[in-house]
């Protein structure tokens, strides 16, 4: 059996000490430390082994009082954690830490819903709350809220907020349905922000802000405290919704239909995420590449046009839905329809629901958790992996087409499939470029890797930053965000030197590394 590796600064003697406290402390059950333990913890999309990111095992917290504990052990022996809400961050790293030596606290046990009020729709929830879980809660009691879930349906309601992922309702910016956080800081003690800094505070959930400084930004993709619990507004069950996959026959059709959609959602006509995606969304989920094509390069046009034939999409889809009082659910539908009407050679198709009706067909659009695209990582082959780059950039369709050309072109350069998809949120879009690739294969993995460098150093060029991106690539991203010489950077380390001075929660994460660290990562 290998050694765990160990972070900066600890021998295997002080190593040794440390898990020895915390299993006193917490119990042998609560300390996951073997070889196996260590493998459970790696990333299994990585670019590579993973080992460079291996932890030195994981810490299982079933309460407040446990994350305290755990934190003033990690203090006393300047032992790195990092602290995940399910662990299910996949694409991103899953739970695997920056730095390698870095103990996972895994909030998974911690999973109690606390709360959910159903008359002003919110809920008091633990991160280890995951969305299928919540689902079994809301349908079991019969309460006429809906959440708005991700694509991986797998992972946790806050964790997923905190990394800023989206849903696919009108609540499908997870982030800014927080409202009030309960974190351990890294000295160890207990903070509420917001209205929960009174105690006993009877509106905590309902107002997002409070007295004075808010902070439930500040603990958003930072590394600043280990949130322990969270207010979350949910979706009241709307009268009736409407839902539909608009199919787009031609590569410039981007150009006009991302021109519509950006309209439509400024003006709050249509007010969720719409995913504007290429034909890969459909086969990469339900078939591989095998299935189709088997020689070198990517995928000859001849052959897109056999899959868009087989699923009955076009080169473009995107889903576009409607929510309200009926008159209401009515009335959007009429302009949205009406936006499209001289653009389609078809009306839109779409596709009614009421309350009682089953969700399930309709999954993400009408709040229930799916985990289906995570088939995606099996259309190279082998043990298959994704990682996606997401620049944001301004709504509009002549930006999303040069974007799409300049990428597509990267992507054929290097011999891989380009699948990409527009999401397009109130005012910007996330263009989310999907690179699918066989563990297995090296040399593809390397592509991989070195297309992703390629990526941000475009997307710089262009004056566009990623949003959220995957555990290799911290760095060279937070680099990119470069305004008055590092300016955003020299704040994060400022906040991270005075709260956390030994450095101990999520060294690296999104680039800011604690003092101790920061030269060559060494002690």
């Amino acid at each position: 059996m290998s050694d765990a590796p160990l972070p900066p600064g600890l021998d295997r003697a002080s190593f040794d000490k440390a898990l020895g406290e915390l299993r006193k402390t917490l119990g042998d059950d609560k300390v996951l430390a073997t070889e196996l333990d260590r493998q459970t913890y790696l990333d299994p999309y990585a670019l590579g082994t993973g080992l460079d990111h291996e932890s030195c095992g994981a810490l299982t917290p079933t309460s407040v009082e446990d994350v305290q504990a755990i934190v003033g052990i990690a203090n006393a022996h300047k032992l790195p954690l990092w602290p995940v809400a399910r662990g299910k961050n996949l694409g991103y790293g899953a739970a695997a830490p920056v730095l390698a030596g870095t103990a996972v606290v895994d909030m998974t046990r911690m999973n109690r819903i606390l709360d959910v009020d159903t008359e002003f729709a919110h809920c008091t929830i633990e991160p280890g709350v995951g969305f299928y879980q919540m689902d079994e809660h809301l349908t079991a009691n019969r309460i006429p809220l809906w959440m708005s879930v991700p694509a991986n349906g797998w992972g946790s309601l806050v964790g997923n907020a905190l990394e800023r992922g989206i849903g696919y309702t009108p609540y499908g910016d997870n982030t800014s349905k927080l409202c009030g956080l309960e974190v351990v800081m890294p000295d160890g003690k207990l903070v509420r922000t917001g209205l929960g800094a009174m105690d006993g505070n009877k509106a905590w959930a309902n107002y997002q802000y409070g007295f004075g400084t808010s902070w439930d930004q500040m603990f958003a993709q930072s590394n600043f405290g280990i949130v322990t619990k969270a207010n979350m507004w949910l979706m009241p069950e709307p009268e009736l919704s409407f839902h539909a996959l608009v199919n787009l026959p031609r590569m410039e059709d981007i150009v006009w239909a991302m021109d519509v959609l950006a309209k439509l959602r400024l003006s709050g006509v249509v007010d969720h995420n719409v995913v504007f995606g290429n034909y890969l969304h459909d086969a990469s989920a339900m078939t591989t590449r095998a299935d189709w094509y088997d020689g070198p390069g990517p995928i000859p046009d001849d052959v897109a046009e056999k899959i868009q034939k087989k699923f009955n999409v076009g080169w473009w889809t995107f889903h576009i839905s409607v929510y309200g009082d009926e008159p209401v659910a009515m009335a959007k539908k009429g302009l949205i329809d009406a936006a499209f009407k001289d653009k389609l050679a078809t009306p839109i198709p779409w596709v009614p629901l009421r309350p009682g009706e089953p969700r399930e067909p309709l999954a993400v659009a009408a709040g229930k958790p799916f985990v289906l695209p995570l088939a995606v990582v099996n259309w190279m082959g082998g043990r298959g992996g994704h990682i996606g780059f997401s620049p944001i950039l301004p709504p509009s369709g002549k930006l999303a087409w040069e974007a799409f050309l300049r990428r597509k072109k990267r992507f054929e350069a290097m011999g891989l499939d380009y699948y990409s998809s527009f999401t397009v949120g109130h005012r910007h879009i996330a263009n989310v470029n999907m690179i699918l690739y066989d563990r297995d294969d090296a040399e593809m993995t390397k592509k991989a890797h070195d297309l992703f460098v390629q990526m941000i150093g475009d997307a710089r060029e262009e004056g566009y930053g990623e949003y959220r991106t995957h555990i290799d690539f911290m760095d060279a991203v937070s680099k990119t965000y470069d305004f008055n010489g590092g300016a955003l950077m020299r704040l994060n380390e400022a906040v991270k030197d005075t709260l956390d001075p030994n450095g101990i929660i999520a060294p690296g994460k999104n680039g800011i590394w604690p003092a101790r660290l920061r030269k060559g990562r060494v002690a």
